[in-house]
């Protein structure tokens, strides 16, 4: 734990403090997280976007026929298997809350709202950690593919944990603080992006490389020679 908080105190000192407050509805972060799944940010988007001009409403896009939805949603990868995972998640939603919304999740913990989000189809725990985080402050870890892979080669987890797994061992480093945890994600996934992209990491722009086990284990100093 020593170890991650010094991790976490570096990167604010790198990247800054950022306000903690919901960047979309709901409902929108929740499908909209649905589509992102190995798809660029771009496509998600213009997938989102294309399903909502088309349809205009949530009960639109459930009861619609499945393979409109599918071209609607075709800019997405694998449109074909999110699309009835997003119309049964709108059936259940619907039909359980008497609406589409999602908004109770905020009066629930955050172990509570996990179970209930990631009972639906096509939700798995990325995605409900994002919806809790991001829409209700909620002391949780979204772990993508850049905190994943920065947090291995930074020694935080092992190199054969799978992003799944990794969920609940990284937020046991951290204390249960939803400003914590934010900063953690959001800060993680720009130095992944930026500095320590797949491939050959930047090391020779990066804050981190006194802690971490990449740069130690590739950037060893090379061993001295004596000449008798």
């Amino acid at each position: 734990m020593a170890q991650a908080w010094q991790i976490y105190e570096r990167l604010l000192e790198t990247y800054g403090v950022l306000p903690l407050k919901p960047r979309r509805k709901p409902m929108h972060e929740l499908i909209s997280t649905m589509l992102s799944h190995r798809t660029t940010e771009r496509n998600e988007a213009l997938a989102y976007d294309r399903m909502w001009d088309r349809f205009g409403s949530w009960e639109a896009i459930r009861d619609a026929p499945l393979s409109e939805l599918v071209e609607s949603i075709a800019q997405s990868n694998f449109a074909e298997v999110k699309a009835p995972n997003i119309q049964e998640t709108l059936r259940r939603i619907i039909a359980e809350r008497g609406e589409a919304s999602i908004d109770f999740l905020q009066d629930l913990p955050a172990e509570a709202g996990m179970r209930w989000l990631t009972a639906l189809p096509g939700v798995g725990i990325k995605t409900a950690t994002l919806v809790l985080l991001f829409c209700f402050a909620k002391p949780v870890l979204p772990v993508d593919t850049h905190v994943h892979r920065v947090s291995q080669r930074l020694g935080l987890i092992g190199p054969r944990v799978n992003p799944t797994a990794a969920h609940p061992l990284l937020q046991a480093l951290f204390p249960p603080d939803a400003v914590v945890l934010y900063h953690y994600h959001k800060h993680l996934l720009k130095h992944g992006q930026h500095i320590c992209p797949w491939g050959t990491p930047h090391c020779e722009r990066c804050s981190l490389t006194e802690l971490c086990d990449w740069f130690k284990a590739n950037h060893a100093p090379s061993p001295t020679i004596k000449v008798t």
